[in-house]
């Protein structure tokens, strides 16, 4: 196949994309497998941004990439040109106003009025990257009416078209549990989670409450090696690795003898963490 355009981060904002760790992905990836990758199949189970499976398939161009889209990025990037319209509006009613300022309340409204009567698709997660203060999110349009203060930081230019980010992967927006189950058993696959944050506020997902304790502990008795975790000082993760394999509960030997990687997140001057990855062969 022709070579892919690398992206070194998701075409459109999506909190929770894994850029930070694109470096050490990919030479995880290498380590795991040889080569172009062919006979394998790499999962990427909570497919987010799709960075990973992108990345993935970069690196590793013969393998059978899965990106789960639960979350409907695919959708995003097929709509950039509303993304792009809607940027124009809502650059016009604020340009005044100084960058990273609160908008004034007549301003303010103008936006929210513009965002009611806008005639096409609204990708939530661009919108809030332009309103709201670093590190904030918004569930839906709704919550983004009623709930949040507002700032300029709307994008100065358009974003560009992405048709070749997800070229090459197999799309898919299935549960995990149903997508784990076709690939369990089966050999030369790579699992990828990137749940959201059990214990966190969830809010940049479809369903904040899709993926709770119960939910975390069931993917758990699922995963096995060799797969790559993505985690964070936000949750319990570590914590509750240290336990299984500390008291050898069931399925302990699933995840020891793993190895972490972590890097130090900045969200803004009040806001600071520790990003995971954690893998096993």
């Amino acid at each position: 196949m022709d070579a892919i355009k690398h992206y070194t981060q998701a075409p459109l904002p999506f909190i929770g994309q894994k850029r930070r760790f694109l470096t050490d992905f990919k030479t995880i990836l290498n380590q795991c497998i040889a080569d172009d990758g062919d006979g394998w199949t790499i999962v990427d189970v909570f497919g987010g941004s799709g960075l990973l499976a992108h990345t993935a398939k970069c690196s590793k161009p013969q393998a059978h990439i899965i990106y789960n889209d639960f979350d409907g990025y695919a959708i995003c990037l097929q709509n950039i040109k509303y993304t792009n319209h809607l940027r124009k509006i809502i650059f016009d009613l604020t340009q005044h106003v100084s960058r990273n300022h609160k908008l004034p309340e007549n301003v303010k409204n103008q936006v929210q009025a513009a965002l009611k009567s806008f005639d096409g698709f609204v990708d939530i997660h661009s919108v809030a990257s332009w309103l709201l203060f670093s590190g904030r999110q918004a569930t839906n349009l709704m919550d983004l009416l009623s709930n949040h203060t507002y700032f300029n930081c709307v994008r100065i230019s358009d974003y560009p078209s992405a048709d070749d980010y997800l070229c090459g992967l197999d799309i898919t927006s299935k549960s995990y549990a149903d997508l784990l189950s076709e690939f369990l058993e089966r050999d030369k696959v790579l699992f990828l989670f990137d749940p959201p944050y059990v214990c966190t506020a969830q809010g940049a997902y479809r369903n904040e409450t899709y993926f709770g304790m119960v939910e975390f502990l069931k993917l758990m008795r699922l995963v096995r090696p060799p797969f790559i975790f993505f985690s964070s000082t936000r949750s319990e993760f570590l914590d509750y690795l240290d336990l299984v394999i500390g008291y050898k509960l069931d399925g302990w030997e699933q995840f020891a003898g793993y190895r972490k990687i972590n890097v130090q997140v900045c969200l803004n001057k009040n806001a600071h963490y520790e990003d995971n990855l954690v893998y096993k062969f």
